[in-house]
């Protein structure tokens, strides 16, 4: 049924996507021309052809970072109000767009990035606007970023157009962030409330994407004004790790039972952690490390949870198909090659694929948590029942010596403790047999506890014993109603049926192995007095 469930969730999420990249085929015009390296302390000076500047010509900009140009030749028929972005990525530190008109004489001047100060007009996004009348026109582009997670790609659409465009991609974005924020709010607090490991260690993972994703897709910078650029990078190393973890925590991956899984495992926390060294010497290099990270720890999730499976793990087959989504997403989302859809960022299908794997797994763990709730709910029934069986006679279904134990230590000091003895159980057991004699105990078990009622209670200590405890400590109506029961059993078959009782409050006690003395003592007292009594009446007969 979860499974089920889990596949609505993905197609429906699925299809949404869907959807919103189809809102997303706007009329975007891809501003495509020539590449140039620069040297870091290059400075535009007016130049109208980079051609003629002696930079060096590249087919693309480098994914581990650099100072790079753009010139872009294209022609505007309708006159109106445009917007340049970027396509692919927005993980850009620095960039700056300047327009020249048919005579190469600059008209806009943009500039902005995750470095820079410069304020976004358009939320979420380095869309910069400008006033075009219909003619040719030049765009140089200019980039410099430590890295980069795919190819900036400038591109042109209409204002009204690409409003409408942007819309999906920044639902998506703050869907996903509060999504992440809400599940790790969750997570944390289930690692703290329950000491869980993979609860712990799944919200480093979420807290690792969130500040991956709200750097990257400008949230912090415009926000907060956060312009750390390696925020983009760093956290995503740690979450690798804390995934791996989370994955050996939720499988149950131990040496003693998984051995080659768990190696695995620790051999790539080992590698993980040899990444982050190598990701702090070489900074540039960080974000494909990051590739790397993430896809040693999908590998090691789908290997991990196809393992599990077939070991007839239920919470590894729910998983599976939570890996086996983030899997097929996450490969996407650490490719270099970018979205086809101008609007929609390859950090968005990062996002959506993380997100679609939090739903999941958050579906897994909350199985997780019913089973054990289910667990628990039997281990107290079972725990209960052995208590009752513990603390019950099975013959009269009365509370036992056990259980008389446990209530004299809180009978108050008015309260009082009746031990009764019957008068004719060995004669009902000599005469008629032992199940006449269990007849016997039954039914003044069972008219005791009518006569009682709320006010009272009755316990069988074993053979013919038995004892009340009256938290009022009212011993003449405790007498009374053993009076009754008795008479009951007269006039149901047992004529002979008689009983003698002793009994003493809490007040005159030290303890309740001087109360049990005081009223075994009176007991017999009063069962020596009964005899005599029925000895004195035969001999007048």
């Amino acid at each position: 049924m979860l499974r089920r469930m889990a596949a609505k969730v993905i197609l429906y999420l699925t299809i949404c996507l869907m959807v919103w990249s189809g809102a997303c085929l706007a009329d975007a015009r891809e501003l495509t021309g020539f590449w140039y390296q620069a040297p870091g302390d290059w400075g535009y000076q007016g130049q109208a052809d980079l051609a003629m500047t002696g930079l060096k010509p590249v087919t693309q900009v480098n994914l581990t970072g650099g100072h790079f140009w753009q010139q872009a030749d294209f022609e505007i028929k309708i006159p109106g109000r445009y917007v340049i972005d970027f396509k692919n990525t927005s993980i850009i530190g620095y960039f700056r767009h300047i327009v020249l008109d048919a005579q190469r004489h600059p008209i806009a001047d943009r500039q902005g990035g995750i470095e820079s100060p410069a304020i976004n007009p358009f939320f979420l996004r380095h869309g910069r606007e400008i006033e075009l009348a219909a003619g040719h026109y030049r765009l140089l582009t200019e980039l410099n970023s430590p890295f980069f997670l795919a190819h900036p790609q400038p591109y042109l659409n209409t204002l009204d157009l690409y409003r409408q465009a942007i819309k999906p991609g920044n639902a998506l974005t703050l869907l996903g962030l509060g999504l992440f924020l809400g599940l790790l709010c969750y997570y944390a607090a289930q690692s703290v409330a329950r000491w869980n490991l993979s609860a712990a260690m799944y919200s480093l993972f979420i807290l690792g994407n969130l500040l991956f994703n709200g750097s990257g897709l400008l949230m912090f910078s415009e926000l907060f004004g956060m312009h750390w650029f390696y925020l983009v990078s760093l956290p995503i190393l740690f979450s690798n790790i804390a995934y791996v973890l989370f994955v050996m925590a939720l499988l149950e991956i131990r040496y003693d039972s998984h051995p080659r899984l768990y190696t695995v495992g620790l051999m790539i926390l080992a590698l993980l952690g040899g990444l982050m060294v190598l990701a702090a010497a070489m900074p540039n290099w960080s974000m494909e490390i990051d590739r790397y990270g993430v896809g040693l720890f999908l590998v090691y999730g789908l290997v991990a949870g196809i393992a599990r499976s077939r070991d007839g793990s239920k919470s590894a087959r729910l998983y599976l198909c939570a890996i086996g989504t983030f899997f097929v997403l996450g490969v996407m989302s650490i490719s270099a090659n970018g979205s086809s859809v101008s609007a929609l960022y390859i950090e968005h299908l990062g996002l959506f694929s993380v997100a679609i794997e939090v739903l999941l797994l958050a579906l897994v763990l909350s199985y997780q948590l019913a089973q054990l709730a289910h667990e628990k709910d039997d281990a107290v029934k079972r725990m209960n029942h052995s208590m009752y069986l513990a603390h019950t006679d099975n013959l009269t279904g009365l509370p036992n010596r056990a259980a008389l134990e446990e209530a004299l230590v809180n009978l108050p000091q008015q309260g009082s403790l009746t031990f009764i003895d019957m008068d004719s159980l060995k004669y009902y057991n000599d005469r008629f047999g032992h199940e006449c004699g269990d007849a016997l105990l039954s039914a003044l078990a069972r008219y005791l506890s009518e006569h009682l009622g709320g006010r009272a209670r009755a316990y069988r200590l074993g053979g013919d014993e038995f004892a009340i405890i009256c938290e009022h400590g009212d011993v003449a109506w405790v007498e009374s109603r053993l009076a009754l029961a008795t008479a009951d059993m007269r006039a149901n078959g047992f004529e002979s049926a008689g009983a003698s009782c002793g009994s003493a409050h809490v007040h005159e006690a030290r303890d309740s192995a001087k109360l049990k003395h005081m009223a075994d003592v009176r007991m017999y007292q009063n069962k020596r007095l009964r005899k005599r009594s029925r000895h004195e009446d035969m001999e007048k007969q």
